[in-house]
Order: structure tokens, then sequence, then C-alpha cells
């Protein structure tokens, strides 16, 4: 037995179809919380604005002798500052952004007794972070960057 659909029909139900296929995207992206959509920042105006500020800073950093390196080790994420500058002079913020879960983002002051910065592996979740260090050692402030994925 073959069932038969006239063309008017086919189209209603072809129609039908897709708007519901639409709608369910509609509905996920608005009322799901597993894809919620937010800014990077709240304060994306100021950002901009202080935005040339910041490549002035990258630029100071850049021309150190020695650059700030993260890297990965048993314990969990080594953060080793230039040995050009004395550890206990150096003071300012590390900021750990996760673009995907603003409720991962954290700061962490800069307090040194050597060059290292020891960061557990019990603070860090796997994925990808953006890792912005921003210190002030001899009454310059510098700027440091990098993407990295834990």
């Amino acid at each position: 037995m073959k069932i038969k659909i006239s063309w008017p029909a086919g189209i209603i139900i072809a129609l039908g179809s897709f708007i519901i296929f639409i709608l369910s995207f509609v509905y996920k992206a608005i009322f799901v919380p597993k894809y919620d959509h937010h800014l990077v920042s709240e304060e994306y105006y100021m950002d901009a604005i202080n935005y040339q500020q910041e490549i002035d800073l990258l630029n100071k950093t850049a021309n150190l002798k020695e650059n700030v390196t993260i890297k990965k080790v048993a314990a969990g994420l080594m953060i080793n500052f230039p040995s050009e500058f004395t550890p206990t002079k150096i003071s300012g913020t590390i900021s750990f952004q996760r673009l995907s879960n603003k409720k991962l983002d954290f700061r962490l002051p800069i307090s040194l007794k050597t060059h290292n910065f020891l960061l557990k592996n019990t603070d860090l979740v796997k994925g990808r972070w953006d890792v912005k260090i921003e210190w002030t050692a001899n009454n310059d402030t510098y700027l440091f960057k990098e993407k990295i994925m834990y």
C-alpha cells in the first residue's frame, strides 16, 4: 500500500518542517543555558579607548632583554619573569580569561620571592585561556599577553 501525497500537501509539510527546524535553533539560542552568548568584555567601549595605551605597553615589554615566559610543568603553570628585575619589586596582576565561560575568569595578584610564579593544576580547567599579565617594576608598567592551551 502506497501513501499518496499531493503536491500542495508536500509543500505544506516541507515548509512546516523547515519552520520547526529554524524555531528549534532560535529556542536553543535564547533559552538553553548551554548555548549562552555574551560579550567578551562588558566594558568594550572603554577597552577600545585604552587600546593604544595597551599597544604601547606591549611594545615596551617586547623591548626588554628577556620577556615573560609561560610554561606548563607537572605541578601546574610556571610563569617566569625577567631576571633583569628584582623579584620583590615586581607587582601587578595576572588575569586568566576563558572566552567560552565567563564564570571561570579570575585574577591573581603578583607577589614574588623568586622570578617564578607557579599556578597549581587545581586552579585551571583544561582548554584555551587568554593570559594577561600587567606588572610594574622600577616604576615602569609592562604588559604581556598570550593565548595558551592548558
